[in-house]
């Protein structure tokens, strides 16, 4: 790393732009969690505005003003949350597209019907089985397991069968052509 930087290596910030992982547990990995944090950018970056700086206990005032600094740079909008499951966006999305999905396990209406309420009824430009779908369920079944494996006793992050049973037979959304619609 000295050879990257060499001209002063101290003050090197380092972020990790996972969506589902601790930062706090990467953290502690490195020999500088003072100078580590997230920087979770959403796809696709070019279009996406939107930046969750992530903090942790051992990270300073000055190494979260760089983090913003940088991400203004870009022009992006920061915002700043601590290092909580899926930050503030993933941690209230994954939730949101498993109750959907309860919902339709239950019978309660249709996926078409659900979309088509959030969209018009709460303003969302998308439904969650179609933000869903474009995630990936196997992403979606993937957070919410390693979550739930951290978490148990959070019922939000309880396994799905539905969303298992899709995830099982290959039904993974845009990628496979299929997930909770067929394309």
């Amino acid at each position: 790393m000295r050879n990257v930087a060499p001209a002063d290596f101290r003050q090197c910030l380092f972020a990790s732009n996972t969506s589902s992982l601790p930062i706090t547990e990467i953290a502690s990995a490195t020999k500088r969690k003072d100078r580590f944090g997230g920087l979770h950018f959403f796809n696709p970056v070019p279009v996406m505005r939107l930046v969750e700086v992530v903090t942790h206990k051992d990270m300073p005032a000055g190494t979260v003003n760089s983090f913003v600094q940088f991400g203004e740079t870009l022009g992006k909008h920061c915002v700043v949350c601590k290092d909580t499951p899926g930050f503030i966006v993933n941690r209230l999305l994954i939730p949101y597209i498993g109750e959907a999905t309860r919902m339709l396990e239950r019978g309660d209406a249709t996926a078409t019907d659900i979309d088509s309420a959030m969209k018009l009824g709460a303003g969302y430009p998308m439904g969650p089985f179609q933000i869903a779908d474009l995630v990936g369920l196997d992403i979606v079944k993937s957070v919410l397991d390693g979550w739930h494996k951290r978490f148990p006793e959070n019922k939000l992050f309880a396994p799905i069968p539905y969303l298992d049973k899709l995830v099982a037979t290959g039904k993974l959304g845009r990628k496979a052509a299929e997930g909770f619609y067929k394309y």
